[in-house]
C-alpha cells in the first residue's frame, strides 16, 4: 500500500512541470474567459417561469427567513391553493351539497361552482 502512494505521489509531481508549461504556451484567445470570447449576444426575453421569479423576488423584497420562503412558495405556484381555487369550490360545494343524489345534486353543484 505504501509503495503505491509513493508510485501516485510521484507521478503527480512529475505531470506539474508538465501542465505548467501548457499554461504558458496556452494562446491569450485560450486564456480569456469564456464570457469575455463571446460576442454580446442579444437578450433573450424571460420565460414565464423566469419573469415569476423576478416579480416574485420583487415582491418579497424586506422578507426573510421562513416568512419569505413560504411567500416565495405560494408566489412561484401562483397561490394554487388560494381562497377562490376550483379546489377549494369543490371542497365547500361537496359538503354543502351533503346527501343529495343524482340530478338535484348536479344542479346543485352546477351552482354553487358558479357562485362562489
Amino acid at each position: 500500500m505504501k509503495r503505491i502512494l509513493s508510485i501516485v505521489a510521484a507521478l503527480c509531481l512529475s505531470a506539474t512541470p508538465l501542465l505548467a508549461s501548457a499554461e504558458t504556451t496556452a494562446t491569450p484567445a485560450e486564456k480569456a474567459p469564456a464570457s469575455a470570447q463571446k460576442a454580446p449576444a442579444e437578450k433573450k426575453p424571460l420565460s414565464s417561469s423566469q419573469q415569476r421569479m423576478v416579480d416574485c423576488n420583487k415582491e418579497a423584497a424586506g422578507k426573510k427567513g421562513d416568512a419569505r420562503s413560504e411567500f416565495m412558495r405560494a408566489c412561484m405556484h401562483g397561490d394554487k391553493a388560494g381562497a377562490g381555487s376550483q379546489q377549494n369550490r369543490m371542497t365547500e360545494c361537496n359538503k354543502q351539497a351533503g346527501d343529495r343524489k343524482g340530478d338535484t345534486r348536479k344542479a346543485f353543484m352546477s351552482e354553487c361552482l358558479k357562485n362562489k
